[in-house]
């Protein structure tokens, strides 16, 4: 119990000096020495209001803003490639390891309160802008593409210019189930639910359960909160 108490007024301390700076980062590694790894680590999000962002997380980004108490865990990428527009991410959100998020061409990412994202998932915000709202449930290996790629005969497929047509809207309290792809366009409603292994294409209406690919709405769930 002693040592327990000793572990755990160490890792305060640390979190206190935490952050995305050299110093802070230092901090935040001495901090996690008596701590389990992976979501053993959660907890060190809440004892400093900067939270906790891991020793080998990558950030490459000049316009990140991060709330209280988010928890960024280890290998996580966050990158800002040419004209990248900012990344949000709201206050308690858990964004587990090996998730990559990258924004470019005018694209942006924002992220909602209380969302967890579990380990690699990716964001690739080209062109188009990404939301997520608050309280989202995203399982591992989701990948959300807000631009497509042209393709046109006579030239190389990477030369051409990218397109898109809008941006990814997911709505709060929504759960994605584990490889669930979201393509450009489309918005998930209030409450909805989507089925492993899902490709969604079009707009799912608030509280629908939709699988498969492309997704479609096989039915909804009883109760929507307000």
């Amino acid at each position: 119990m002693v040592i327990h108490q000793v572990r755990k007024k160490w890792a305060k301390f640390w979190m206190r000096y935490s952050g995305i700076t050299p110093p802070g980062r230092l901090a935040t590694r001495l901090a996690t020495w008596f701590t389990p790894p992976y979501k053993g680590r959660t907890y060190l999000a809440h004892l400093g209001d900067r939270g906790y962002v891991a020793p080998d997380a990558s950030i490459h980004h000049e316009h990140l803003h991060i709330d209280n108490n988010v928890f960024i865990g280890d290998r996580v990428v966050i990158f800002r490639a040419k004209n990248g527009g900012p990344v949000r991410i709201g206050k308690g959100t858990h964004i587990h390891r090996d998730s990559i998020i990258e924004t470019g061409h005018g694209g942006s990412l924002t992220v909602g309160a209380d969302t967890h994202i579990q380990p690699r998932c990716q964001f690739s915000a080209y062109k188009g802008h990404i939301h997520i709202g608050n309280s989202v449930q995203i399982a591992p290996n989701c990948a959300f593409y807000p631009y497509d790629h042209s393709f046109d005969l006579g030239q190389l497929i990477k030369s051409q210019p990218l397109k898109s047509k809008g941006g990814i809207i997911i709505e709060d309290d929504v759960w994605l189930g584990v490889r669930v792809i979201l393509l450009d366009g489309v918005t998930i409603g209030k409450g909805a639910v989507i089925g492993a292994g899902s490709v969604v294409t079009k707009d799912v209406p608030e509280g629908a359960i939709a699988f498969g690919s492309p997704a479609r709405v096989v039915k909804y769930r009883r109760e929507i909160s307000n």
